[in-house]
């Protein structure tokens, strides 16, 4: 980031912003709620100034960095490492790409966090986990392979614990297509909505897929309306200032 930008005398400069891609369509929603989860993030970091642009607002990735420090942290609240992470995020922003970090779909936590929402949502349906069946319903990208092979990495992780009958990845953007896979799926199935943030795509589509093929189980809310997701963001955070610290 350029030196010139100097932060606010009437207010600490912002240590790391929240970077989603938002809403095209309707920005502000998308705006407001990750405001929301910036909050959240703070309150567990305490004396740090955490902000929060989405890409689809005009100018709200301009204004969250007015005032940041130079070192100003990035996080990417996408579920998959891709164009947008890799291209599109660093040259928006104007800095190293080493200074964004890994997107919250590649946390190490967030395996064990999801098996545990998974065994909860199955407990309060009355299953036995053994005997349940895992959705995993992503966006896909008819544009790369990068997006659908994160999703087949993050689902190998969930076999691994071998909590689950059956765990199984589709996608909206591309084979295999979630109507097609959701028709093979029995009444004690879970959808895993493997999405940050509650966009058209959750709201509209993926019921959609699901209802198609005859999807009967409960879906679990995008990760960023997750309980647990703003203190895993904000561990993550305070682990890379100590990395830097250190070097």
């Amino acid at each position: 980031m350029s030196g010139t930008r100097s932060p606010s005398l009437k207010a600490p400069a912002t240590e790391a912003i929240l970077v989603s891609h938002g809403q095209p369509s309707d920005p502000a929603p998308a705006e407001a709620r990750l405001a929301e989860l910036a909050a959240k993030v703070a309150a567990r970091m305490p004396g740090r100034r955490i902000g929060s642009a989405t890409l689809a607002a005009m100018g709200s990735v301009e204004r969250a960095l007015d005032g940041a420090r130079n070192d100003v942290l990035i996080y990417p609240l996408f579920m998959t490492e891709g164009w947008f992470t890799n291209t599109a995020l660093p040259a928006r922003l104007g800095l190293p790409a080493a200074r964004v970090l890994p997107p919250l779909g590649s946390d190490p936590a967030l395996p064990g966090l999801t098996l545990r929402m998974l065994a909860d949502t199955a407990s309060s349906a009355g299953w036995r986990a053994s005997e349940t069946e895992v959705l995993v319903a992503a966006h896909g990208s008819a544009q790369g392979k990068v997006p659908a092979a994160c999703t087949r990495r993050f689902a190998k992780a969930l076999r691994q614990a071998k909590t689950f009958a059956r765990i199984e990845v589709a996608f909206l953007e591309e084979p295999p297509h979630i109507h097609r896979v959701a028709a093979g799926f029995g009444p004690k199935s879970i959808c895993l909505s493997y999405f940050a943030a509650d966009g058209g795509h959750v709201t509209d589509d993926l019921p959609a897929a699901l209802s198609a093929g005859g999807f009967l189980g409960p879906t679990l809310p995008p990760l960023a309306l997750w309980p647990a997701i703003p203190a895993l963001i904000a561990n993550a955070l305070c682990a890379a200032a100590r990395l830097e610290h250190a070097s």
